[in-house]
């Protein structure tokens, strides 16, 4: 886009824009969303940023209106695989508050100057400032969700001093941490508004996303997908609630989203043993519920395709679901291979029984931790009744990735992790392909053999010769159209017996 057609989208309210840039108003200060709804300023006066940490670093404070520190991350990040993408999740994650720019530097094996300038190239700001905008907005959430003293939500959301924090606080939003709490948005609130708390320990969130989202086909995927002891869905369809144990950085935790969408959210609740998680759990949340994903973006490019397009319109919003914790992911994909959906939720359920760590108080069906990747690599594994060639393929996945010779972290190189996993012995195409679409978010995996994408092509009536060149006009959304050929209802036998399939595996 150039500026004058960011400018159209600001002056048409454009709620697809919302993340992928913000505009700022000379005359006021303020920094928005596209969709603001305030009157539309002159052109003379707005300047456009790539991030809200560039607006910020511009001077610019963010609009209690339209809060633009809550909007969706723009889907560019995913889709891309270059250093500025990797560096943007792993800051997402939260790697600078534990690592600094150093940490940062040598995960993505550039040093840090490289990084610096490359991410000030791209997006108007460093690795620090975008990491500050990220504390800032999370010491938002824990100041308008939970009673906790000013300098207890100081060290939780990152920042090194409490000056620091009041200082950040009145820079970008024009309020003292206290003038923050007490301007709590109400539950009737346009934009992704927090709700009050209601449980102690509780931290309820609003995860914002753009476009329509198909919660149904997401909750019913991970449904038939989760573990005892780690995962649980409640409730019936269509108000549903997806209940999980998370790992996180510094403590355990547990979270908890509701099928039911509000106006471009989906509500959230986190439990956590350290404040400080806050930051990584929403990131990794949103990235199992596919919540930075460009739905528009995707509908234009796959319903070009006439066979595509009426799928695109039964299941608008359809996302790919990602991974909450990649390694355990991985893990899953090798136990699910050639068994069934049942089969494989019965050996992830044994072995979350066997190896897992018990929570010390269950919650719900939640009773335990998904097993340490340190701990499989040594185990027998006798308990799971497998051949012990796909024991061995465990533990030698856990292995490498305990080792560090696969790394499947949010800032990952998707092609060395795809190679190194093909170079273990027992993963085959489909395997490596599945963890690359789910652990590595990559929104562009065509698992071409397939068999239940086959069989949902043939549902369509989609010829099925020649899938691997038709997909190159599906770039860079391949993800995305394998999810609508798994959702074609089934109106004759798929194909029988075992199978590597993701319908069938895990």
């Amino acid at each position: 886009m150039h500026e004058d057609s960011r400018y159209e989208a600001v002056r048409s309210r454009d709620a697809r824009f919302d993340g992928a840039f913000f505009f700022a108003v000379s005359t006021t200060g303020i920094y928005c969303r596209p969709s603001c709804p305030a009157t539309t300023p002159r052109r003379r006066n707005v300047a456009f940023f790539p991030t809200a940490a560039a607006a910020q670093g511009s001077g610019f404070r963010a609009c209690r209106r339209c809060r633009p520190d809550a909007v969706p991350g723009s889907a560019e990040w995913n889709a891309r695989a270059d250093v500025v993408g990797r560096a943007v999740r792993l800051i997402g994650d939260g790697v600078v508050d534990r690592e600094g720019v150093a940490g940062l530097a040598a995960r993505l094996g550039y040093s840090a100057r490289q990084v610096q300038r490359q991410l000030n190239a791209e997006l108007g700001a460093g690795p620090v400032a975008l990491a500050r905008a990220q504390r800032a907005h999370t010491a938002r959430v824990l100041l308008q969700t939970t009673g906790l003293q000013a300098a207890e939500i100081a060290f939780a959301a990152g920042f090194a001093s409490v000056r620091q924090f009041n200082d950040t606080i009145k820079e970008i939003y024009a309020l003292t941490p206290s003038g923050l709490r007490a301007a709590r948005p109400g539950k009737t609130a346009r934009f992704g508004p927090v709700a009050p708390p209601a449980t102690p320990g509780v931290l309820p969130l609003r995860l914002a996303f753009r476009g329509p989202y198909a919660a149904g086909q997401l909750f019913d995927h991970l449904q038939r997908r989760a573990l005892t002891g780690i995962e649980e869905i409640v409730g019936e369809p269509g108000a549903r609630t997806y209940r999980r144990t998370l790992r996180l950085p510094n403590g355990t935790g547990i979270a908890e989203v509701d099928e039911a969408t509000g106006d471009g959210w989906l509500d959230c609740r986190l439990r956590l043993t350290e404040l400080r998680d806050l930051t990584t759990a929403g990131q990794r949340v949103r990235r199992l519920f596919d919540l930075d994903a460009d739905p528009y973006a995707v509908a234009e490019r796959l319903g070009a395709d006439p066979v595509l397009a009426p799928l695109v319109d039964r299941h608008p919003g359809l996302r790919s679901p990602g991974a909450a914790a990649p390694d355990e992911l991985a893990v899953r994909a090798v136990l699910g291979q050639q068994v069934s959906v049942a089969a494989g939720r019965a050996l992830g359920g044994a072995l979350v029984a066997g190896y897992g760590e018990p929570l010390p108080e269950p919650s719900g069906g939640l009773t335990h931790l998904f097993p340490r990747i340190d701990d499989l690599a040594g185990a027998s594994l006798a308990e799971l009744g497998m051949p012990e060639s796909r024991r061995s393929t465990l533990r030698t996945l856990a292995a490498a990735l305990a080792g560090g010779t696969v790394a499947l972290d949010a800032g990952a190189d998707r092609d060395d992790a795809e190679r190194a996993l093909l170079g273990l012995r027992g993963i085959g195409p489909w395997t490596a392909g599945y963890i690359r679409m789910r652990a590595l978010g990559d929104p562009d995996v065509l698992l071409s053999g397939d068999v239940a994408v086959l069989a949902g092509m043939r549902r369509a009536g989609v010829p099925t010769d020649g899938l691997t060149a038709r997909a190159d006009a599906w770039r860079p959304w391949r993800s995305y159209a394998l999810h609508h050929f798994w959702n074609v209802p089934v109106t004759e036998p798929a194909p029988t017996g075992p199978s590597t399939t993701e319908s069938t595996g895990p």
